[in-house]
């Protein structure tokens, strides 16, 4: 009899019991609003700034409501208006040409290659075409960093991070979300700390941090912020910055910031899961490993691989058949959307032209979660449940 999976794609670990201490001393008080604080209190949510600025090594903090909010205000923060365009990857999630739509801007599509980053010589071509870059860093994949940013500064692109995939990760030692400009987090329940919804936001620009806390709805509060600028800062951008209500609670920092604590242990175990995966779908006939650079320190929540070349009808069967056997693919290829799967040109709010070689990428991309709540032995059977069926498929069929 074949082989099942019998687990869930989308059970996450329990809240570790201090984060679960911390959030009932906030309800007891009852103080969850981060400015209600008692004399001499720090609130939660100024702690949660203050840890996550020093793990990172970013000079200032934000935390605010959800990670697309971060982005949203990271836009603002840098001046995009409304009809600015923006330069923003084609493989990436909704919330990111989101974030820039809600702004009355225009996102502009650049091309994705088969490493799953964005494509640097089609970034370099549309490079005259806006002044910032909302580049995401999808489902953890880094691009060269370095060659990024040289291009973008000697084009005058400021560059903006979306890190919901890649808390935690590096290129070349330095952290996600600290090459650009800003660096925008998510803290929401399938990303690297869970609060259910909440964003973070990194920057070592005073302007620019204060900006975002003035965004936020820190009224004239904002001397209240463990990880901002100082008060000079503020001293202009206070009367001309509209406040945009998107702060965090003290209920979700409390929850958070022990989890924090735990992050680099939780990225070991979320990497020796995806590395038992990675070595059993190698040399599957019909289907193709995305080899991570050595620069590139991951965190390996989830896991993509593609079937390059093959038919739509075909890469359904595998899908279908994987599924018999408790096996949850994602695929970013279906002409639909489902689900949280959508490509650049389904978002008709932002008109895209076609990029073939892109894709032929997005064709063939195939997705999947690795929760921490599977064992080594569980990664280890669904590679091999997927490696059968690609192979049934790919041997029997016309891909």
């Amino acid at each position: 009899m074949a082989e099942r999976f019998t687990g869930s794609f989308t059970q996450q670990e329990p809240i570790p019991e201090d984060a679960i201490e911390a959030a009932v001393a906030v309800m007891r008080h009852g103080r969850l609003h981060r400015y209600n604080t008692a004399p001499g209190e720090v609130a939660e949510v100024a702690l949660l700034e203050q840890e996550f600025a020093a793990m990172t090594g970013a000079k200032y903090c934000l935390a605010v409501a959800s990670g697309g909010y971060a982005m949203a205000t990271a836009l603002r923060a840098v001046g995009v208006k409304p009809g600015d365009r923006v330069l923003t990857n084609a493989f990436t999630l909704a919330p990111v040409p989101g974030a820039i739509a809600s702004l009355g801007a225009v996102p502009v599509f650049v091309g994705v290659t088969e490493q799953l980053v964005i494509d640097l010589d089609d970034l370099a071509a549309k490079a005259d075409q806006a002044d910032v870059l909302l580049l995401s860093h999808m489902r953890g994949h880094l691009v060269d960093m370095d060659a990024l940013m040289a291009l973008c500064d000697a084009r005058g692109i400021t560059v903006i991070e979306d890190c919901a995939h890649t808390m935690g990760a590096a290129w070349n030692g330095k952290p996600s979300g600290t090459q650009g400009k800003i660096g925008c987090f998510s803290c929401q329940t399938y990303k690297h700390v869970n609060a259910g919804e909440g964003g973070l936001l990194i920057t070592d620009d005073a302007e620019v941090a204060a900006r975002a806390i003035m965004l936020s709805g820190s009224y004239m509060l904002y001397d209240r912020h463990a990880a901002a600028p100082g008060p000079e800062a503020f001293e202009t951008i206070r009367y001309e910055t509209p406040n945009i209500s998107g702060r965090m609670d003290n209920l979700r920092a409390a929850v958070l910031r022990p989890q924090l604590r735990r992050l680099p242990e939780q990225v070991a175990r979320w990497n020796e899961r995806y590395r038992v995966i990675e070595a059993g779908l190698r040399d599957t006939p019909g289907l193709t490993v995305i080899d991570r650079p050595e620069a590139e320190s991951i965190v390996g929540s989830s896991i993509q691989f593609l079937l390059k070349g093959w038919s739509a009808e075909d890469v359904e069967a595998v899908l279908a058949r994987c599924a018999a056997r408790g096996v949850e693919l994602k695929w970013f290829g279906r002409a639909e959307p489902t689900g949280f799967t959508s490509r650049y040109d389904t978002w008709r709010y932002a008109r895209a032209e076609k990029m073939p070689a892109s894709d032929a990428v997005l064709a063939g991309l195939i997705d999947m979660r690795v929760p921490l709540t599977f064992s080594l032995e569980d990664c280890a059977l669904i590679a091999r449940i997927i490696r059968a069926e690609v192979s049934a498929v790919f041997q029997g069929g016309s891909a």
